[in-house]
């Protein structure tokens, strides 16, 4: 099959390969690139367990093709956090918002997502735009308090080196 170029900047690194027109984004995250992060749940979007963000929008890598992320910025669970933990990560961890795993790196992109659109959401605020995400281990409660301790965590000062 013929191929075409893509470059891309995945977690603030640039990138340029030849891929197969169909191959997802997923596809080229993990196969291309070995970034395994991002997960493969369902193959239909339903799930939520590949979700980064492209050019600071949530979206599920599954359904698009890597040729439509061509010269745009995608943003991995491996590029979440530079030293240690980012707070939302820590947050799962603190209020037990996670079990077996394997939604966690969509659920902590979504919630990412979510606050960098609304630094301070409400209970409500956070189930309503996670809703898409889907775990099947925790019941919800524990991921739903990671991530409204992680915005009370982003929204403190930070204190100076």
């Amino acid at each position: 099959m013929e191929r075409v170029p893509v470059r891309l900047r995945v977690n603030g690194a640039e990138y340029r390969h030849q891929v197969e027109p169909r191959m997802l984004l997923v596809q080229y995250l993990r196969e291309v690139l070995g970034l395994t992060g991002t997960h493969v749940g369902c193959d239909t979007s339903q799930c939520g367990a590949c979700t980064v963000l492209l050019e600071g929008k949530a979206v599920r890598s599954c359904t698009l093709l890597a040729v439509q992320a061509d010269g745009l910025e995608v943003l991995t669970i491996e590029g979440l956090s530079q030293d240690g933990l980012h707070p939302i990560q820590e947050g799962f961890r603190e209020k037990h918002g996670l079990q077996c795993g394997f939604c966690t790196p969509g659920m902590v992109m979504a919630a990412y997502a979510l606050l960098q659109e609304n630094p301070s959401p409400t209970e409500e605020e956070v189930r309503r735009y996670l809703e898409g995400n889907l775990c099947r281990c925790t019941g919800y409660q524990g991921i739903v308090e990671a991530v409204l301790w992680a915005a009370g965590r982003m929204r403190q000062p930070q204190a100076a080196d």
